[in-house]
């Protein structure tokens, strides 16, 4: 690197599977002005190597041994780091979550490695990376036009219930409310979703991303 050249983007992988983090590290080792100054398997291991390594950009896998990474974002980015969420099975409504979190992109572990570091270098520089698949249902979630966008907490609990399978009774008994108002938010969760049944709301729930 010459004296005039910008430092290297300092980059931290977070996946907890072997070679995809062989694949990952070598592409992004390989790029000009990129570097991989560590790697973590868990989203624990993640919070603790951004603090030891203050990296520029976490390349952060979704899904790990300990949970959704999602929930990490926030803190992963509270020392400054940006946060590139990689992911197999991406939605609109994970990519709002994501976005909503502090995130700074969102790409598809299908995407070619050049896409992922050109994301790495243009998060890096303050830029916001998404899949562009995903851009037209983000744009439909945040405007409200999306299935669920409008959902209440309370409907999004009642969602969540219906999902692990409770029965109106079950689910009033746990919100804590009567059985016509646990009906009346199953009603609404059914009309804002479009479904027609119960098991209909949940199926369009996972498919857009609302519930896993």
């Amino acid at each position: 690197m010459s004296p005039d050249a910008p430092p290297p983007v300092r980059v931290l992988l977070v996946e907890d599977h072997d070679m995809v983090a062989e694949a990952l590290q070598l592409a992004l080792d390989r790029a000009d002005g990129i570097t991989v100054v560590g790697r973590a398997r868990s989203r624990a291991e993640a919070v603790t190597d951004t603090r030891a390594h203050g990296p520029d950009v976490v390349v952060l896998d979704r899904r790990l041994p300990d949970g959704d990474a999602l929930g990490v974002i926030a803190e992963l980015g509270s020392g400054g780091a940006r946060v590139l969420v990689l992911t197999g099975d991406a939605t609109p409504a994970i990519a709002v979550q994501v976005a909503k979190a502090g995130g700074a992109g969102l790409l598809l572990k299908s995407s070619q490695l050049g896409v992922l570091e050109s994301a790495v270098r243009d998060v890096a520089a303050g830029g916001v990376v998404f899949d562009p698949d995903l851009l037209p249902g983000v744009f439909d979630q945040l405007t409200g036009r999306a299935p669920g966008a409008a959902l209440t907490t309370r409907e999004r609990e009642t969602l969540d219930l219906l999902a692990e399978g409770a029965t109106t009774d079950e689910i009033g008994r746990r919100l804590g409310v009567s059985r016509n108002t646990t009906r009346n938010h199953v009603q609404r969760v059914l009309e804002k979703l479009g479904a027609r049944s119960k098991l209909e709301a949940v199926a369009v729930a996972r498919r857009e991303g609302l519930i896993t």
